[in-house]
């Protein structure tokens, strides 16, 4: 592509167009216990629209992650964001049923989602015929990193270690982790008891990822430090890329959103930079363009005081 092409093509990447949003768009969700609830979020004009299932961290809803959302859906993507039981807004309660079930319903949650793109995008007006259906992503941060995580492969091991149910989705071809947690062997033993879904197997995960990881995030839920965030990067086989953000904690500088509680180490220079190579990724990763992230990746490089390194396998 000529250099005057090159530019032109990053520019219009990183340029924002208007968005248009709809929520609750509600899903008929059999054995769940209740519907499922979710927010749509696309350019207000364009076609041939690739999407991003986002399942949120722990606690959360459609509602969160503006900052990731919101600039996606500003440069061409579709931004699909369930409500997972375990959101605030939904009061579930610890005693409830469901509980042990509850990370296989979010999995769920978002097969529902892809299941269900035809009702989304008559959902939105103007919306419906836009979607590509063939250049899909999921993206997700802590557990819910974890769920969409398996649809790229992921397996969750049981108690002897032997890889449960593949639940895998061949319409997703990319996705964005961040946060996501390492390996069972380095639960701390109240997260061995009370989480026994996070003993993850990443041998399978194969589809094309890029993984986000801070290099202060001290996690309760490991024996091990923040390098322990970097086990789906080292564990799991294909094409995969590794972004550490120096001095970021858990919330990676505030991707749920600015001044919230979560957000203890408030950056947004590093959410800027995990909206732009996510973007970039995303776009190389679905065969849109390339560019961007090769722009991406140089100046990471090239800048004297980088706010992370970027690897890729």
């Amino acid at each position: 592509m000529p250099d005057s092409d090159t530019a032109n093509a990053q520019k219009m990447a990183a340029a924002p167009t208007t968005v248009v949003s709809a929520k609750p768009v509600v899903l008929s969700a059999p054995g769940r216990g209740e519907d499922l609830q979710v927010r749509v979020s696309a350019p207000a004009t364009g076609g041939d629209l690739p999407v991003i299932v986002f399942s949120h961290g722990f606690g959360w809803s459609m509602n969160g992650y503006a900052p990731l959302a919101d600039f996606w859906a500003a440069r061409g993507f579709v931004v699909l964001q369930p409500t997972h039981l375990d959101s605030r807004t939904l009061g579930f309660a610890a005693e409830d049923p469901r509980r042990p079930r509850i990370w296989r319903f979010r999995i769920e949650d978002l097969t529902r989602v892809l299941d269900g793109l035809d009702i989304l995008e008559a959902s939105v007006p103007d919306l419906a015929g836009r979607l590509d259906h063939d250049r899909i992503a999921v993206a997700g941060h802590s557990w819910g990193a974890q769920t969409a995580s398996t649809l790229l492969g992921a397996r969750v091991l049981d108690s002897d270690g032997v890889p449960g149910e593949d639940m895998s989705d061949a319409r997703v071809k990319a996705g964005v982790l961040l946060a996501l947690t390492g390996l069972g062997d380095d639960l701390t033993p109240f997260a061995a008891e009370n989480f026994p879904f996070m003993r993850p197997s990443f041998d399978s995960m194969t589809t094309s990822a890029l993984i986000v990881a801070g290099d202060n995030d001290q996690s309760p839920l490991s024996t091990r430090g923040p390098d322990w965030f970097t086990d789906p990067y080292t564990c799991s086989p294909g094409n995969k890329s590794l972004l550490t953000l120096f001095g970021a904690e858990h919330s990676l500088g505030g991707i749920a959103g600015y001044e919230v509680a979560e957000t203890t180490d408030e950056s947004p220079a590093r959410v800027a930079l995990i909206q732009q190579l996510s973007t970039a990724y995303l776009r190389s990763a679905l065969h849109i363009e390339d560019t961007g992230r090769r722009a991406a990746a140089t100046a990471l490089e090239e800048d004297p005081n980088p706010l992370g390194k970027l690897q890729s396998k």
